[in-house]
């Protein structure tokens, strides 16, 4: 057998196993609905957790709202961690 060969029969055995991958299933890629969720709440994640350190600094007597905002915005990047594990 020749090396040419040897490298065809790899190539095709490496593209047939990106095919069947569970990581790469229908409707994960760019366009899908659950792709289009996560990323807007990763968006209010990520402005959730800006909130929670500008009221830290800006108004450090009030611990119970800093911790209010931030366990909010936790609880948004719980749910986008479910999305991304479930779907």
């Amino acid at each position: 057998m020749k090396s040419s060969e040897i490298d065809d029969i790899i190539a095709q055995a490496v593209s047939e196993s990106k095919k069947q991958s569970r990581w790469h299933r229908p409707g994960r890629g760019r366009g899908g609905t659950v792709t289009r969720v996560r990323n807007v709440l990763n968006v209010v994640f990520m402005l959730g957790f800006l909130a929670a350190v500008v009221v830290y600094f800006a108004f450090p007597e009030q611990k119970t709202l800093f911790f209010s905002v931030g366990f909010g915005a936790i609880v948004i990047k719980l749910l986008e961690f479910f999305l991304r594990f479930m779907f």
